[in-house]
């Protein structure tokens, strides 16, 4: 996923469709506002100056002067945190973070009338005036941010800077949760559109596009012209509030079979196939644009709109599977050899592994024969390891679990939707990416329609691992 620094005050670095879209914000906002703020630009907030903010928060809360002045103010607001430097406006969010929570006199007080509530009546207004107290002043604030120009973005990207923070500013904690809360009843799947998008979409939509592509790199235009080829299909969803923003979107090839190598998928002086005649669609590439929506579910829904989608335009369709990534393979293999884990090497594994490097081979020397990535074009050598760590891959898909889910992100997600582990592909990402993260392996997660909600409903409540049978047999 992109990483959405901004450029604050000419701070920070950003990719130029981001500084472009904030400096059009800050530009707004300035206009909204009618002023440019004093603290505007500061590397970090002193005393006075952070006294200087609350003062303008408490403003912004009050709502003096009518719904235009509370605009105003809560625009300039909001410019001051664009035009600040990292420091200051991790300081900004500090202070909404922690002087702007619920009072805990107005909680108590709440909750001693609730339990002095005689009746159903006074029960209601108890609860009632307890949910009022919970709520944190803050929150009106981030509501009044919605209402502006780009505001959802604001807000968005505000929440993706607090995750950033989080780890070494535990005290940003309250205000995480009140954004994810604002967002995920804002994002909710019924107020989002997805549509198809093609070349003929917006330009700065489609550099966008470049961008945001958090799997297979999207290397120019060029590349990106063949993705959107008449055998080719992606969509996005967006906001009604982010019109030019894609959320999520996911690129789909239309091949016969599956297919079992990213780089003969993404061959860009391939012919191009007629979809009437092509039997399956492979889902190969899902990108989350916005870190702001992490933990907000989109990809789902996303998933069976898009099978619903191909399902009506070409009925000629009958499999729907993904070519995926598996990001924490390589990772998950070298520790469990540092931990001692059992059953890594067999006897047969040695043998071939010693007729290959002419040298003894414990399991231990597994990750340093694949360490350096040139082992790909050993002959010898990567026929010796095709068995053991494509049996080492199923064995980390299917059985390496955390709690009784799936180790691998991936997997996680497309089994939670209620697709299978269908195949695992040898040499199916000969990518420096690929060779690194999964020894140069991808998947196939099958969504048979007829199953999809029976594994759905089983991967939930039991953590049942649907699984075909060429991965079955590796098992």
């Amino acid at each position: 996923m992109l990483d959405s620094e901004r450029v604050q005050g000419g701070a920070e670095e950003a990719p130029g469709f981001l500084l472009r879209t904030w400096e059009s914000v800050r530009s707004a906002w300035r206009d909204l506002s009618g002023t440019e703020s004093p603290l505007a630009g500061r590397t970090e907030l002193g005393t006075r100056e952070l006294a200087d903010l609350e003062k303008r928060i408490e403003a912004c809360l009050e709502r003096r002067g009518g719904e235009v002045s509370a605009r105003q103010r809560a625009a300039g607001l909001g410019q001051i945190y664009l035009t600040l430097a990292r420091a200051g406006r991790r300081q900004f969010l500090s202070v909404l973070s922690t002087r702007f929570g619920p009072s805990r006199q107005a909680v108590d007080e709440a909750v001693a009338a609730y339990q002095a509530a005689e009746d159903d009546a006074a029960r209601h207004g108890a609860q009632e005036r307890l949910r009022r107290a919970l709520t944190a002043p803050r929150v009106e604030l981030l509501t009044q941010f919605n209402a502006l120009p780009q505001g959802v973005k604001f807000l968005v990207d505000m929440r993706a800077e607090v995750l950033e923070f989080l780890p070494d500013a535990p005290e940003l904690a309250p205000l995480e949760r009140d954004l994810k809360g604002l967002l995920r009843s804002w994002f909710d799947i019924g107020f989002l559109e997805m549509q198809a998008i093609n070349w003929q979409s917006p330009a700065a939509l489609l550099e966008k596009l470049i961008e945001y592509e958090a799997v297979h790199e999207i290397r120019g235009w060029h590349d990106l012209h063949n993705r959107l080829a008449d055998d080719r299909r992606l969509y996005a969803f967006f906001h009604p509030n982010m019109p030019m923003e894609p959320l999520i979107f996911v690129e789909v090839a239309l091949v016969k079979g599956l297919a079992a190598n990213v780089q003969v998928l993404l061959d860009e002086k391939a012919p191009t196939a007629d979809p009437r005649q092509q039997d399956t669609a492979i889902f190969y590439s899902i990108s989350n644009t916005q870190k702001g929506l992490r933990g907000i579910s989109l990809g789902n829904f996303l998933i069976k709109r898009v099978v619903d989608d191909l399902r009506h335009e070409l009925p000629n369709l009958r499999t729907f599977s993904t070519l995926s990534p598996i990001p924490g393979f390589r990772r998950w293999l070298d520790r469990a050899i540092a931990e001692g884990a059992p059953r890594i090497l067999t006897a047969d594994d040695r043998k071939k592994l010693r007729q290959a490097t002419g040298g003894t081979v414990a399991k231990g020397h597994l990750p340093k024969l694949i360490a350096d990535p040139s082992w790909v074009g050993d002959k010898a050598l990567a026929e010796a390891l095709k068995e053991p760590l494509t049996r080492l891959c199923a064995r980390y898909l299917v059985e390496e679990k955390r709690g009784d889910k799936p180790l691998d992100p991936v997997a996680r997600f497309h089994l939670s939707n209620g697709a299978q582990v269908e195949r695992i592909n040898w040499m199916g990402d000969l990518s420096p990416k690929g060779v690194e993260q999964s020894a140069g392996m991808m998947v196939n997660y099958l969504y048979k329609l007829p199953d999809i909600e029976k594994n759905h409903e089983r991967f939930a409540e039991e953590g049942h691992i649907a699984v075909g049978g060429q991965v079955k047999s590796l098992l």
